[in-house]
C-alpha cells in the first residue's frame, strides 16, 4: 500500500509496532527495504504500536506510546488474519491453532462429510511436521481443489505447505520460504543462518543485480530449513525462491542444491546460480565453524 499510494502521488508514512520493517523476514533485509522504502519519500516508523485515534474537523491524530503522535487524512489500518471459524465451531467442528479448523490432510473436519479449506482451517507444514496457521492464498487453492476432489468423491490428499511468499515494494522484491532461524529453533531444529550475495546474472553482461539471500539450515542434519531473497523484481527472485521452497519439499539438504542442474545463459544466470553460491556459503561457514572447535 505504501508502494501504491506513493506512486498516486499521496505522502505516505509507515508505522509498525515491529522493531524492522516486515518482520517476515530477518532484520537485515528488512533494514534493505527501509532503505527502499525510505529511496522513495515513504517516513518509516516502527518499534510504534498505535493505540488510539482521534478525529478531528480537518484530520485524524494517531496516538502512540512515549507520546508519539502523528497526523493523516487516510488511515490503512492492517490488523492480521483471524479465522472466521465460528459457524463451524458452533456446528460441532473441532477448532485448534489460532482458532482454525482442525482438518486432515484430505481437507476433512471432524464431522462426516463436511471438508474446509483456506484461511479458516489448520495447515500441515512439511517443515515442522505439525499443523499450523498459515494463511495464504497459494495454500488456499491447493487446499480447495483437495477437498473439493475429496467431496465429490475422489481421493486426494494435501501435501503440505513450507510458507514460500513474495512481495513487491517499489524496485524490490523480497521473498522468503520455509522457517526463519527463530522459527526453526522454536521448532526444535539447530538451525545456523548464514548470508551471501551474488548477480542474478554474468556481472560483464549489462544490467546485472546483486541478490541478498540467506539460508537456514539445520546443523544437526545438513537439512535446509528456510531462505530468503531480496533483489531488484526483475532479478527472478519469485522463480528463486522456488527454488529452495522445492528443496524443502522435497527434505533435501544443502549439498543437494549444488547438483541441481540449473539452467544458465549469461544474460539471465550463472554457472553457479545465485541460490548455489548461497548454499556453497553455507557449507563453507559449517567447516569452518567445524574446523575452529577442533582446533
Amino acid at each position: 500500500m505504501a508502494d501504491a499510494l506513493t506512486h498516486c502521488g499521496i505522502e505516505v508514512e509507515l508505522i509498525g509496532r515491529a522493531d524492522s520493517v516486515l518482520p517476515t523476514v530477518d532484520p537485515e533485509i528488512g533494514g534493505q527495504v527501509r532503505s527502499g522504502l525510505q529511496k522513495h519519500g515513504v517516513a518509516v516508523r516502527t518499534g510504534v504500536a498505535i493505540h488510539e485515534l482521534r478525529g478531528t474537523e480537518d484530520d485524524i491524530v494517531l496516538i502512540g506510546p512515549n507520546g508519539f503522535t502523528t497526523r493523516a487524512n487516510l488511515v490503512v489500518w492492517a490488523t492480521g488474519v483471524t479465522p472466521a471459524s465460528e459457524i463451524a465451531a458452533a456446528a460441532g467442528i473441532d477448532v485448534g491453532t489460532q482458532q482454525a479448523c482442525k482438518v486432515s490432510r484430505r481437507m476433512e473436519t471432524n464431522l462426516a462429510d463436511i471438508y474446509a479449506a483456506g484461511d479458516c482451517v489448520e495447515t500441515w507444514h512439511r517443515v515442522l511436521q505439525q499443523y499450523t496457521y498459515l494463511p495464504l492464498g497459494t495454500t488456499a487453492h491447493k487446499q480447495g481443489r483437495v477437498a473439493g476432489e475429496n467431496a465429490a468423491g475422489g481421493y486426494a490428499e494435501f501435501g503440505g505447505a513450507v510458507g514460500t511468499q513474495v512481495v513487491k515494494v517499489f524496485e524490490m522484491a523480497i521473498a522468503r520460504t520455509g522457517l526463519l532461524d527463530r522459527e526453526a529453533a522454536s521448532g526444535g531444529f539447530s538451525p545456523l543462518t548464514v548470508a551471501a550475495e551474488a548477480y542474478d546474472h554474468k556481472a560483464y553482461y549489462p544490467g546485472a543485480e546483486k541478490l541478498q539471500v540467506r539460508v537456514t539450515d539445520d546443523l544437526r542434519t545438513g537439512t535446509l530449513v528456510g531462505a530468503q531473497i531480496a533483489g531488484h523484481w526483475k532479478a527472478e527472485v519469485a522463480k528463486r525462491i522456488d527454488v529452495f521452497a522445492t528443496a524443502l519439499f522435497h527434505g533435501m539438504k544443502v549439498e543437494d542444491i549444488n547438483a541441481l542442474d540449473l539452467s544458465y545463459t549469461p544474460p539471465l544466470g550463472s554457472p553457479w546460480d545465485a541460490v548455489q553460491v548461497a548454499a556453497q556459503r553455507w557449507s563453507a561457514t559449517q567447516r569452518d565453524r567445524l574446523e575452529t572447535r577442533n582446533e
